[in-house]
Formats: structure tokens, sequence, C-alpha cells
């Protein structure tokens, strides 16, 4: 029988195959399976050698490919044939990847494992963009935050919290509800002028955005028809990066032909 094999928790970025680490591409050039989620672009998968298996277990809205048990046992079953396992994440493992879930049932079955960060979609859409997540005297601090919730329930965020000038907010995952975000945080006290944009695909080819303040972004965001993946940030460095000239005010406008026409 083999011996047990590390499965490694990969980091792949926002979606540019350049902003993977290099130990990121090191461990996928000498994968012997990759387990890929759906966030995960095509040009990072095509580093991982050609006999290399692909086991797609991405998670779509309303369709699963196979539930995190499956994807849990899966690595197991992997690791105890002895393959060289790369579980390869969008972004970060551990920012809302379900990468600690993944560890902690590697680790209750006796399978050994490595993290390997990555650079987390807040970080890469936003620097790809041109905006600032903290800046001195516009936003003293960020929070993360998912805007996805379970099938038939409410998004249950600390609103008051969030509500705050002072703050960078990215929401990941916040397209679907976006709507029901802006009410609750001009509800809870922040200006609906706050500047805000919906970034989709960022980092890649077709990364698209959207601003706005927070209180028309989502009927822009719906009438430019952004497709999921969207990151939304919000708060007054959105502004700021205005004024550099690296965020078009127009919107929905295409990120990387306003980068090109801005010099």
């Amino acid at each position: 029988m083999p011996d047990v094999a590390q499965v490694h928790l990969v980091g792949a970025g926002p979606g540019d195959p350049e902003l993977l680490t290099v130990k990121a591409q090191r461990l996928l050039r000498e994968a012997e399976v990759v387990v890929y989620d759906r966030l995960v672009s095509a040009a990072v998968l095509e580093l991982a050698p050609p006999g290399a298996m692909r086991v797609d277990v991405g998670k779509r809205r309303g369709c699963h490919n196979r539930s995190q048990d499956e994807i849990n046992a899966l690595l197991v079953r992997l690791a105890r044939a002895g393959r060289r396992v790369v579980r390869l994440k969008g972004g970060d493992p551990f920012v809302f990847g379900r990468g600690s879930e993944e560890a902690d049932h590697l680790a209750r079955h006796g399978v050994p494992f490595e993290v390997v960060p990555g650079i987390t979609a807040a970080a890469g859409c936003a620097a790809a963009a041109g905006i600032p997540l903290t800046h001195r005297g516009v936003a003293s601090g960020v929070r993360f935050v998912t805007g996805h919730c379970r099938e038939g329930r409410e998004l249950d965020l600390n609103w008051a919290s969030l509500a705050d000038p002072d703050t960078t907010l990215v929401v990941y995952m916040g397209l679907a509800n976006l709507g029901r975000i802006a009410e609750r945080l001009i509800a809870a006290g922040l200006p609906a002028e706050t500047p805000a944009v919906a970034i989709a695909a960022g980092t890649t080819p077709t990364e698209r955005l959207c601003r706005a303040s927070l209180a028309e972004l989502p009927a822009k965001a719906a009438q430019a028809e952004l497709d999921a993946p969207v990151l939304v940030i919000v708060g007054r460095v959105v502004a700021l990066a205005e004024t550099w000239g690296t965020l078009p005010a127009d919107d929905a406008a295409d990120a990387a032909e306003a980068r090109l026409r801005h010099g």
C-alpha cells in the first residue's frame, strides 16, 4: 500500500496566472492530480502537466458538481493512493474558500497537508483597478464579508458594524444580493452617495467594472449585465482611485481599456 501523500491546498489567485506565487507554480507543474474550483482560470490550469488528472469540483449557484463532504472524501482517497494532489482554490484557500474545512477533514483523517497562500480577490481586483484598500485619512481599515447566503435564508451580517465610512468594505460573491446589501448598509447609516464599484472577472482579460454610488450600484450593475464572479468594493477609496485616473468614471466600462486610455 502506498504511503499517504501530502495534499497541497493552493491559492490560485484572482485569475491572472502571473499573480500565482512561485511555490504555487512549482507545485502545479509537479502535480499528478489537480482538484480545482469554478473560480480557477483556464490559464492557471494550463500550468499543470498534460498528463495530470484534472477534477472539476466547482460549485455554481443552484448547481453543485460535488458536495463539500464528497470533495473532502475525494482528497483523502487520492492522498491515501499516494498521488501528488494539488487542491487548487480561487484566491486564497483560507479567505471564503472553505479551505479550512478541507484542512480540518484531512487532519482528522491523518492526511498531511500544506497551505500555500494566494492573492485574494480583494487585493488582486482592487490593485488591478488602482483602488487602495486603505489610505491615510480616507480609510483606516478594511473588512471582508461574503454576500452569499444559503438558499432560502436571509443574509445575516452586522450591518451597523459594516456601515463605517472610515472603513473600506469588500463584498465577495455579492452580485445576487447587491440590492439588499446596499439597502441595509444605507439603512444602517452609510451615506447613499458612498462611492462603490462592482468588478467582474477581475485581473483577467474579460474584466469589466461598474462604478456608481452605493445607492445606484445595484441598478447600474444589473444594467451592465455583469456576470459572476463579481467583487464589490464600497468606500471613499473608490473615488480616490478615480481621481488618479486608474478607475473610469463611466459606468460599466471595460477596465482594461480604461487603463490603456489613461496611459
